[in-house]
Order: C-alpha cells, then structure tokens, then sequence
C-alpha cells in the first residue's frame, strides 16, 4: 500500500485517494478497498456514472436481498451488491475526482456521530 496519498473526494461511507507517487487510485467504500490504475479507474468511473439503477432495481424487484444494484469484478464469481443510496454516494466521489484540487465541503447530513449529552 502507497504511503504518499492524496485524498481527492469524501462522503459518508467513503474516500478516494491518489497515491502521488505512483499514481494509483484508492477507494475505500463501506467495508470495500479498490485500487485502480488510471485506466481502470477510467473504466469504473464510466461504468458508475452510466449505471441504470432502475432497469437493476426493477429486474431484482423480487429478489430477497436489500442491495439490488450489481456491480460485476473481473473475478467471475464475485458481484458487488449495492443500494442506489450507495451508489449516489459512488458517483458523488467518482464525479469529485474530476476536480482534484477542490474538496467538497461537508454537510451536517454527512457526519455520522451520535452525540450523547450527559
């Protein structure tokens, strides 16, 4: 793992970072950890920001599981399941990366933390 990382966008479940030396993209996302070289990251992207989430979400309307927006690997055994809540947040960081030198701000909505008064 790089140890000269850069990070590039955040959201609630996630990040993505770019290692500056070698130029590998780092998404960490829930309890996922990805790292693409520029033209795989090229490929997710594209793929993500053109992903059809109703076309998914109706085909697996009956399906009992929560998550019902695939997102295939190269390993032909291994899907990623995904709500489309999840996959906004993908686009989110995919789509800030095409600014790298601006982060965007959070919101109130972002912080996950439960805060106890005694």
């Amino acid at each position: 793992m790089c140890d000269n990382l850069k990070t590039i966008a955040k959201v609630r479940s996630g990040e993505l970072s770019i290692c500056c030396q070698c130029h590998i993209y780092h998404l960490e996302f829930n309890n996922i950890y990805l790292e693409f070289n520029e033209n795989e990251f090229e490929q997710f992207k594209n793929y993500i920001l053109n992903i059809e989430m109703a076309y998914w979400e109706e085909k697996y309307a009956y399906a009992k599981v929560k998550r019902k927006i695939p997102i295939p690997s190269l390993q032909k055994n291994l899907v990623l399941m995904f709500k489309r809540e999840e996959i906004n947040e993908l686009k989110t960081l995919v789509a800030n990366a095409l600014n790298k030198t601006k982060l965007p701000w959070l919101k109130i909505d972002d912080i996950d933390y439960s805060l106890i008064l005694n």
